[in-house]
């Protein structure tokens, strides 16, 4: 595990802080979250893009498949 120092303004930090216990965690393990969200939300981006790369070209061949019974 690496650890990582963070400048936040005092104000930003109490916020976070308050956020952290309402939901019964540390600020840590909530900045912890809030990586994760963000890494599985640029995953996501990355797959969307890879497939509207790789369907590029290809409208009426979908439509075709989207008008099968």
């Amino acid at each position: 595990m690496t650890a990582m120092t963070v400048r936040l303004p005092d104000d930003k930090y109490r916020r976070l802080k308050e956020v952290a216990h309402q939901r019964g965690t540390s600020v840590n393990r909530l900045i912890d979250e809030m990586a994760t969200l963000m890494l599985a939300e640029l995953d996501a981006e990355t797959r969307f893009l890879i497939r509207a790369e790789r369907g590029r070209g290809n409208l009426a061949r979908g439509l075709e498949l989207l008008e099968k019974d």
